[in-house]
């Protein structure tokens, strides 16, 4: 799978765009705050319809403008797949190959894409909030029925809570919403504690390869390990009953996935507590690099790689074995402030692009290739 083109309108500071990619490394060099990371953003939209930034659709519309378009060709296997998104005030439309589609769920998992930016070392120094959402957002694209479970999931909680809140006690009726949001827990425990054990098949070996460094891995800790009851609804309902009068004084629900977490060791150390800057950021990088594998063992299709800013606080020596993994067959959608960090023989095989106030150029580099293989 790779991202062919995309072109928009009135995005970030972009009033249009178009640019054609191609299947291996794209490099996108400039100064700081010329539209890199909105380019990224505009990539990661057109795949998920939202934002990986804390900020509403609207944000994303150019200033005095009323919407954006994003609309892309993405290839698969040897068909050529459209995809567009559309955002006003009022709506957000989502269309694939010219149909629209009225639901996320059927939408999002059609262009699979992996994403770093530099705030993803929230996802160590964050709250659990943050690896929640990392979480729900890898697994819904990969598998389209996570997203659905997570949304009814989401209804029951709230409906519990609204219900706790209310003062109210009907037993049979909290046992029964119980029952109900017990169900979706253990199937969702499920499927990220499958995910997490996934991602260690590979990232052990991955990290070594980044930084020489054997032992690390990644630890699911649920707020309730179901396993540890068989799966037995009646057991885990007697669990929960043992919370009723304590979740009557804090207002809302005791047990749960929405209190999942996971946490990275190299070893015996928490890197949370005690793992270096650079020790994070390639932890961070090892856990998306190890979805690549997972995307191609069990969907079959390899996703695409954004990197934003990634080699600026990196060593040298890290951030040669970092390119080897990128040197594969894999699309990789790169933003870097210089080409200093990237050799020659990595450059010779990309499409670089120097961007200027939003404005975009084939480098000289891309430029005489192009033209030799023309």
């Amino acid at each position: 799978m790779y991202l062919k083109r995309i072109s928009l309108r009135n995005f970030r500071n972009y009033s249009s765009l178009k640019i054609s990619f191609n299947k291996g490394i794209n490099i996108i060099y400039g100064n700081n705050a010329q539209g890199k990371t909105n380019l990224l953003e505009s990539i990661y939209v057109l795949a998920l319809t939202n934002t990986f930034r804390n900020v509403n659709d609207t944000n994303l519309i150019m200033y005095n403008k009323e919407f954006f378009k994003i609309d892309g060709v993405l290839k698969d296997s040897k068909l050529d797949t459209d995809l567009n998104i559309y955002y006003n005030n009022m709506k957000k439309h989502m269309v694939v190959d010219s149909n629209e589609i009225n639901k996320v769920s059927s939408y999002i998992s059609r262009m699979n894409t992996i994403l770093f930016t530099p705030d993803d070392l929230d996802i160590i120094k964050g709250p659990p909030l943050v690896r929640r959402k990392f979480l729900n957002t890898e697994l819904s694209q990969l598998y389209s029925n996570y997203y659905i479970l997570l949304s009814e999931y989401d209804k029951i909680l709230k409906m519990r809570n609204d219900y706790i809140k209310s003062g109210k006690m009907d037993i049979n009726y909290y046992d029964i919403i119980t029952s109900f949001l017990i169900e979706k827990d253990i199937l969702i425990f499920k499927i990220r504690r499958k995910f997490i054990e996934r991602i260690n098949n590979f990232c052990s070996k991955i990290f070594k390869d980044i930084t020489g460094l054997d032992g690390f891995k990644i630890v699911y800790k649920p707020n309730l390990d179901y396993s540890e009851y068989n799966y037995d609804k009646n057991k885990i309902l007697d669990i929960f009953k043992d919370k009723y009068d304590s979740e009557y004084k804090i207002l809302s629900t005791f047990y749960g996935v929405h209190k999942d977490d996971f946490e990275f060791y190299l070893g015996d150390i928490n890197l949370k507590l005690y793992g270096s800057q650079g020790q994070m950021r390639i932890s961070v990088l090892t856990l998306k690099l190890s979805e690549i594998e997972i995307f191609k063992k069990w969907k079959e299709t390899t996703p695409i790689l954004l990197l934003d800013d990634v080699f600026s606080e990196i060593d040298e020596i890290k951030n040669n074995n970092l390119l080897s993994y990128l040197n594969r067959d894999i699309q990789v959608i790169i933003t870097a402030v210089s080409l200093n960090s990237f050799s020659k023989e990595i450059l010779a095989k990309s499409k670089v692009f120097r961007i200027d106030a939003g404005k975009l150029k084939i480098d000289r580099l891309s430029k005489e290739k192009i033209d030799r293989e023309v």
